[in-house]
């Protein structure tokens, strides 16, 4: 046991897991910059185009469901070429959708090439978190997989900016000709650097393992710590995956007993994530400030502020993470996102003309950044076993595309309804988000369990203890029920 504990504690090089670190999170990056883009820019592509609202949803969701088509590719991809040739794929693919949407002349054309972007998204999205769980030490996971959380805010925080610097002082038929492709083609500048710096990280040590690539893995972990460790860790990989005698991982079975409630308890968090109210403050922010400022440059510059309270939330989350665990932050994170859309709604609803509804959506989002935001990507790359983590995550990455793509296509059409909009002045979807968050508070303390400093090899065992204790408590209150019911 001592001995186990001074393997632990071994000097990690902290620096080169953060470096390589963060070049996966450029990944993360672009991802935030490619789906936030388009809040600037949806306005001007809806006069250019002359859209009707299902349209303009349609304009920003179909990236979305390219980003579920790279997600469900994405376990494929990385389990069979490796983490490290998914991200270079990624890195091209979101190229050549900056340069494509921006010089289009069609909407089909220019809902292609989003969609090839979405694909990027997927993939990224998936295969970053993965990469960055698979070569950080156990005590610093929580911080490492925050860094993907760091910088899809701050790609988002920084299209914000541009968007705002592009469309200040520009005339509206300017911005409806040309300043939605200055918007859409800055991303390459982001994309140029993924795909100069992805060539430089090494190989995921466990996809070495699972592969049989065991020199490879072995060298790769000793670079992170020292070899006495990594001689250590390896041998612990190696068991948790289940191999045969060729060194080739056995076939996942999802009837093997938990694996199913695993993968359910993961998707379920990636889709809370998505149906709590962030899409819309990403998406649609300026849209919804839009029409309490009367503004589009001053909605525009207020945007950037809820994309730096998010970075702020980030930050605390990412400090927090691995200091007071994942399930103390998703609580607190959780009821103060709730308060911030009822805030919102009240806003909305009242038609103030003044900050409130800016103030609600800035509650929001710290709250959200710090709980949602970073704990469920640190949570959906961590809490499935090593032998079904690329399916897994794959799986869930889907599962947040398909309630993106489900939020964003239906809030236009929602928040534009005639008789809502008459009725509650885009009051209402704040209500459903915040009834969500109702739910998700429930999810989280029932089904989730605290997974800080567990390492990888050992989360199944977490994983199955709390979903055993969950069931046998519902099994209990249902015994309990049926007497009660027969009086």
């Amino acid at each position: 046991m001592n001995s186990d504990k001074t393997l632990e504690s071994s000097q990690h090089d902290i620096s080169y897991v953060l470096r390589i670190c963060a070049v996966a999170a450029l990944g993360g990056l672009l991802f935030g910059y490619d789906t936030a883009v388009i809040s600037g820019a949806i306005d001007s592509i809806r006069e250019y185009f002359s859209l009707s609202p299902a349209e303009t949803g349609w304009a920003v969701s179909n990236v979305v469901l390219g980003s579920i088509i790279g997600a469900l590719g994405a376990g494929w991809i990385a389990g069979h070429l490796g983490r490290k040739k998914a991200l270079v794929l990624a890195a091209i693919l979101f190229t050549v959708s900056a340069i494509g949407s921006a010089l289009v002349d069609s909407f089909a054309w220019f809902v292609v090439y989003r969609m090839i972007g979405g694909l990027a998204v997927g993939l990224a999205s998936a295969v970053s978190p993965m990469y960055m769980s698979e070569v950080s030490p156990k005590n610093m996971r929580g911080r490492a997989l925050g860094m993907q959380q760091m910088a899809i805010v701050f790609g988002q925080v920084v299209v914000f900016y541009v968007n705002y610097e592009i469309a200040s002082g520009a005339a509206q038929e300017w911005l409806v000709q040309y300043g939605w492709r200055w918007m859409l083609g800055s991303e390459v500048v982001p994309c140029i650097l993924f795909c100069l710096f992805v060539f430089s990280i090494p190989e995921s040590p466990r996809w070495q393992a699972m592969v049989g690539q065991d020199q490879q893995a072995l060298k790769t972990l000793a670079r992170i710590s020292n070899l006495e460790h990594a001689r250590h860790l390896l041998k612990e990989i190696k068991e948790s995956l289940h191999q045969d005698s060729q060194g080739q991982a056995q076939k996942l079975n999802l009837r093997e007993a938990g694996l199913a409630l695993i993968l359910f308890v993961g998707c379920m968090l990636a889709v809370l994530q998505q149906v709590t109210g962030v899409n819309v403050m990403m998406y649609y922010a300026p849209m919804v400030l839009k029409s309490v400022t009367g503004s589009t440059e001053s909605a525009l510059f207020q945007t950037i502020w809820i994309g730096v309270m998010q970075l702020i939330g980030s930050f605390i989350g990412v400090w927090l993470i691995d200091r007071v665990g994942r399930l103390p932050l998703m609580r607190v994170g959780t009821v103060g996102a709730i308060a911030g859309l009822l805030v919102t709604s009240y806003a909305l609803y009242q038609q103030e003309p003044g900050y409130l509804a800016l103030v609600g959506m800035l509650m929001f989002m710290v709250l959200f950044a710090l709980s949602w935001g970073v704990g469920t990507w640190v949570l959906v790359s961590e809490i499935f076993p090593n032998h079904m983590r690329s399916f897994g995550m794959s799986t869930a990455i889907c599962c947040v595309w398909v309630a993106n793509f489900v939020v964003s296509q239906a809030f236009p059409m929602l928040n534009e309804h005639p008789v809502l909009q008459e009725q509650f002045h885009g009051a209402f979807p704040m209500w459903v988000f915040a009834a969500c968050g109702v739910f998700a508070y429930w999810f989280v303390t029932r089904f989730v369990p605290e997974t800080r400093g567990v390492s990888l090899e050992h989360i199944e065992e977490v994983m199955l203890a709390k979903l055993r204790r969950a069931t046998a408590e519902d099994a209990k209150a249902a015994a309990q029920e049926v007497p009660s019911k027969a009086l």
